[in-house]
């Protein structure tokens, strides 16, 4: 189960909101798997149907992560016209094993679809999201 807080998520949907019609990417770091900071990526693809982090700006936000003895807790992106549910692409970019990897579409502009899930080698879990006031 992914706990978190309402802030996270309703920064998480902002950031997906803004940069459609293409998809959003960012990360969420913590510590013992608590999603605690906000880091929003660019999509280095500027696509409404793939995402791919900047491999420079990845690289300096996972040493950021280190640095404050931090793991990447939540990796989320944006799907624009389809379903909040990960495509084989996600799959096989989904490198975080200990990641709760979050989709959400913005294909309604007046509906919120956040979801959570699990990707490990291959295999796609949907959990349960616990929003915390």
């Amino acid at each position: 189960m992914l706990s978190i807080s309402q802030e996270l998520v309703d920064k998480i949907v902002s950031h997906a909101r803004a940069d459609h019609p293409d998809e959003a990417c960012g990360v969420i770091a913590g510590r013992g798997g608590v999603p605690e900071r906000f880091i929003p990526m660019e999509n280095a693809e500027r696509s409404p149907t793939f995402y791919r982090f900047d491999s420079l700006e990845q690289l300096r936000v996972w040493r950021e992560m280190d640095d404050r003895d931090e793991e990447p807790v939540v990796i989320y992106h944006s799907h624009t016209a389809t379903e909040a549910y990960p495509s084989r692409t996600d799959v096989s970019y989904a490198s975080e094993p200990d990641a709760h990897y979050v989709l959400v579409s913005t294909r309604e502009e007046n509906a919120v679809e956040f979801r959570s899930f699990r990707i490990v080698d291959g295999v796609i879990t949907e959990e349960e999201v616990r929003f915390l006031p």
